[in-house]
Order: C-alpha cells, then structure tokens, then sequence
C-alpha cells in the first residue's frame, strides 16, 4: 500500500505554490508555471480578490488553480495553512516564494519596527514557508523545485535599504544551504534575484538617471522575471541548484 500511494503521489500533479501571488511579479509568476503546465496555488496575505483574479488566469491557462491565504510572517498560521493544505490535496512539487516588502530609510533613522517587519516578512518566510514543505516533498519521491526570489539590492547593496538588502542576501545564502540537504533528493533551490523592475513604484522614480545606470539602458519587466522562474521549473534546469540568477539588464 506505502508503496503504490509513493508512486501515486510521483505520478500526480505537478502542484505549485506560489507565495505573494496577488502582486505584480507574483502574478507574472503565477501565470507563467500555469502555461507550463503546472497546477497552481495562489498565495494572498490581504488580497484575496487580487488572488482569486490570478487563480482564474491561470485556470484559463488549462490547470488547476486555488487560492490559499495566511501572513507568511506568522510561523504558527503558515504551519497551520500549510499543513491542511497538504493534508487535504498533497504534497507540493514546487513553491516560489516571492512575497516580500520593503520599509526604506536610511539606517541610522530606521525604526527598530521597520528592521522587524522587514526580515519577518522577507526572510523568516523562507523558515515559515519552505520547512513544512520540505518533509512531504521528500517523501513524495517526485523530486521537486524551491525558488527564492531575492534582489539585486542582495547582492550589492542599496542606499536606504539595510533591512532589504540584509533579508535578500539571506534568501540567497538560505537557498544555497538547502540546495546542499536535498540535492540528493532530485529537489533543486535555486534564488532569482532581479534588477530594477517596471512596478507601480517606478512611476514615481526618476526613471531617465536610473536607466543611465542600467547598461540595457531600460527597467525589465515582471514577465522576464518570470520566464526565469519557469525554466528553473522545467525538466531542462534538473541539474541546476544552488544558484542565484540575476534578472537586471547588466547591473554588476
């Protein structure tokens, strides 16, 4: 019996997880896997309306979809969703985790709430998100995908972003330790970090002296981000772990 609901559970859908996927690069996200065939779970902290829209997209696409909410900063509530949800459907082949948020000021202003919320939000999600995931993935003997997304501003640093830049440059190190405890398993992680990307915020940017600072000489767009995130996906990137690709037009 253990061993026919293994192989059930190899053969079954491709379910995938996508966290943050309410927002603009979540929903890019979203999307893409959806037309690469994969079923999908639509992650929302407040939004559910903005979730159910991407579920429906991606449902359009031919897959599955639902929706599943909870504050990926609350350990107990995450555990909680999470546990039900693999309970109820399965285990999970693969999770983005792509919510995040940021609270800018230069450091010697930064509010002590701010340093909190940030790397609850961006980086303790990685412990809150992935841990409860990991055993059923495992277990599964399907093999499987964990993809961070983390940020240029990980890699080299930002003025005004201490707490950003300190949670993404986690995410990256987080995604290369687990990558190590389960390459084995057939189970790749792997970190996207991406450049200055067109988002509602860019708007208010001075947007002619950024692009100056890009050698592409112009912002990337959410779908690029996740083209990215889908080859990590596919069955070509199976021997790729423990990287972290950069989606930033050339910034070094």
């Amino acid at each position: 019996m253990a061993l026919r609901r293994r192989r059930a559970e190899a053969d079954g859908p491709k379910r995938v997880l996508v966290t943050g996927a309410s927002g603009g690069l979540g929903r890019a996200i979203a999307l893409a896997l959806a037309r690469a065939g994969f079923p999908i779970v639509a992650h929302f902290g407040r939004n559910v309306d903005a979730a159910e829209e991407v579920a429906h997209a991606c449902r359009d696409a031919g897959v599955s979809a639902a929706t599943l909410g909870f504050d990926v900063a609350d350990r107990a509530a995450a555990r909680e969703a999470l546990t039900g949800e693999i309970e109820a459907n399965g285990a999970f082949w693969g999770v983005v985790c792509n919510a995040g948020i940021h609270d800018d000021a230069a450091f010697p202003a930064m509010a002590g709430e701010s340093w909190d919320r940030v790397l609850s939000t961006n980086l303790d999600a990685f412990h809150h998100v992935v841990q409860p995931l990991v055993l059923p993935m495992v277990r599964a003997r399907a093999g499987g995908r964990i993809v961070t997304i983390s940020s240029i501003s990980g890699q080299i640093g930002n003025r005004g972003q201490v707490n950003y830049a300190a949670s993404k440059a986690g995410l990256i190190g987080a995604s290369r330790a687990l990558s190590l405890e389960l390459a084995a398993r057939q189970i790749t992680v792997n970190s996207v970090a991406p450049g200055l990307i067109e988002s509602e915020m860019a708007e208010t940017a001075p947007m002619e002296a950024i692009r100056t600072l890009i050698p592409m000489q112009r912002l990337g767009s959410a779908e690029e981000v996740a083209a990215v995130v889908a080859f990590l996906f596919s069955e070509g990137a199976a021997y790729v772990t423990g990287q972290t690709i950069s989606v930033n037009g050339g910034l070094a």
